[in-house]
């Protein structure tokens, strides 16, 4: 009876499956400038980024931005990422202030009826950034991708780095990761460039157990560019990171934060 039990139990665990991961975090966005100390100082003044201890990054809410210290190839429009997005509770007051900074402008501000008010900077090193007026999501707002399927590269992160598929006010289909929104729109000028090397080299995941979540990435047919291994923040913190490559050429950090 003990063993007929066992075995029933054993197909019964066997047809649910192993425990799936949790969805990851949206971690951070890995920046290029020919001067990270400087970079840092620029999105701390312009952005509302606060300060880490460290020379090459600052952070908004939970999601961090790392510089790399080299000249950017180019910048970030015409690559699988287009632009990244901030909220601000009043945009219009942030504009003015941009303004008198002398902050390069590309769209002046906007109400977009049903939606919000928004505009378009660019930081000194190329990076293409959307300014929102969000109440409801202020900080760090999204990530927008540049791509030939917008709908197919959705479904892509979602199924690798889990995450909601939602409609951004009704209106604008999208995943979350927690309170930042992972957007996408047809690339208009042929195939988009890859990110590395540009001003915006990369994207940034976590999950808190990088090894485990690296087996069921490589299961869903994801090739790691590096494979997961141990590394030294520059504040001495260890954690773990690794890379791989995603739709369009976007490259991609998943990591393993400090506990």
């Amino acid at each position: 009876m003990n063993l007929r039990l066992s075995a029933v139990a054993l197909v019964a665990a066997t047809a649910i499956g192993p425990t799936p991961l949790p969805a990851a975090d949206y971690h951070h966005v890995h920046l290029t400038a020919t001067d990270a100390a400087a970079a840092v100082r620029w999105y701390t003044e312009h952005m509302g980024c606060e300060d880490v201890g460290r020379e090459d990054a600052c952070s908004i809410g939970n999601v961090w931005i790392i510089f790399f210290e080299r000249e950017p190839s180019a910048g970030s429009v015409g690559s699988g990422v287009d632009h990244i997005g901030f909220s601000y509770e009043d945009l219009d007051a942030k504009m003015a202030g941009w303004q008198a900074a002398g902050v390069t402008i590309l769209n002046e501000v906007r109400d977009i009826p049903g939606l919000f008010k928004l505009a378009f900077i660019e930081d000194p090193w190329g990076t293409k950034i959307e300014a929102v007026e969000d109440h409801e999501d202020l900080g760090f707002h999204h990530i927008h991708l540049s791509t030939p399927d917008p709908e197919g590269t959705l479904a892509w992160y979602q199924d690798v780095f889990g995450g909601e598929a939602d409609q951004m006010k009704g209106r604008l289909n999208g995943v979350r990761f927690g309170r930042v929104w992972l957007l996408a729109s047809l690339a208009r000028d042929g195939d988009p460039e890859p990110t590395q090397g540009r001003s915006l080299d990369h994207l940034g995941f976590g999950f808190p157990d990088l090894d485990a979540a690296a087996v069921e990435i490589k299961a869903k047919g994801v090739d790691f560019v590096m494979e997961p291994r141990d590394y030294t923040t520059p504040a001495g913190v260890e954690i773990r990171i690794s890379f791989v490559l995603g739709p369009d050429g976007v490259f991609i950090e998943v990591v393993q934060p400090a506990s």
